[in-house]
């Protein structure tokens, strides 16, 4: 099944809806960061909700959803556009924990105590910024949590990775279910009883279910209607001209040292790990343009 996002309405439009199947995308993380099974699952989660939250977003919009905890993993760093396009880091990509008390991996060990942070760049002045305290460190309860705290926008979100025994993906994807202010009180008790009973999202995926019908199952009895449906996929947008930006964006002091050290310069991107290298005569370039800038 390839990597989707659906969008959807239920209830008249008391609710709104998205649900994906991400695994490739998952998968695909997995494999630039060499990351352990646990962080795999951490780093997935985070990157699913924010291609979902990514598709709320408008045109040139950019999220960036940011985890800060005292955890070995240390942080996350998930970013998302409007079209499905998403890339993360973790901080700390080889952590080995034990499982936890219900035998899973132990997402929340690995966070451990921190802050979840929410930018929105729309294109104004400033981006929206909005940080919630980590209430478990599972990362879908957090981001429920978030939404009600921070956008005052009552929300379920189901986040899974699965793992395979050879340390690949085997299955990953989430739901974001949204009360509207004026949905009526037996939406919202009906939507209460269809989530006390309900499956974990990897159960689900690992079913076969996709997510048109991970919706019907999560808004059974409350007339779904799909909207949309749009791809999503890692996509990293580093190039060797941004990382030049970058380099002479560190200073002409600086640069000047790696010009005198005499040696060739490899940086490498944090979101999808390609490596640049530069020479000394590449450096001498950039050096003279931070002058003159």
């Amino acid at each position: 099944m390839a990597d989707y996002i659906v969008r959807a309405t239920a209830a008249n439009a008391q609710i709104r809806a998205f649900a994906c199947t991400a695994r490739d995308m998952v998968e695909t993380a997995r494999a630039a960061h060499n990351s352990s099974p646990v962080i795999t699952a951490a780093m997935g989660r985070l990157m699913i909700a924010g291609a979902m939250m990514g598709s709320m977003l408008k045109g040139d919009d950019l999220l960036t959803l940011q985890i800060k905890g005292d955890g070995p993993v240390k942080g996350i760093t998930v970013t998302a556009d409007a079209n499905g396009h998403v890339k993360g880091y973790p901080v700390v990509p080889d952590v080995i924990l034990p499982a936890n008390s219900i035998g899973k991996l132990d997402v929340a060990g690995a966070v451990g105590v921190g802050t979840l942070t929410v930018i929105k760049d729309m294109g104004l002045k400033e981006p929206y910024s909005g940080q919630v305290a980590l209430q478990t460190g599972e990362i879908a309860e957090d981001l429920t949590y978030y939404f009600a705290a921070s956008e005052q926008v009552p929300s379920c979100v189901g986040l899974g990775v699965l793992m395979e025994k050879n340390n690949t993906v085997r299955q990953a994807g989430g739901f974001i279910i949204q009360l509207m202010p004026f949905a009526e009180e037996d939406v919202i008790t009906k939507l209460e009883e269809n989530i006390k009973g309900l499956p974990s999202v990897t159960t689900m995926l690992d079913e076969g279910k996709d997510p048109e019908e991970i919706l019907r199952t999560v808004l059974n009895g409350l007339d779904l209607q799909v909207t949309d449906q749009s791809p999503v996929s890692f996509q990293c947008d580093c190039s060797k001209e941004r990382v030049e930006r970058a380099l002479i964006s560190i200073g002409r002091t600086e640069l000047q040292d790696m010009i005198d050290e005499g040696k060739e310069v490899e940086v490498n991107c944090q979101f999808c790990g390609k490596h640049y290298q530069f020479s000394p005569d590449e450096l001498r370039a950039l050096h003279a343009r931070a002058t003159r800038d």
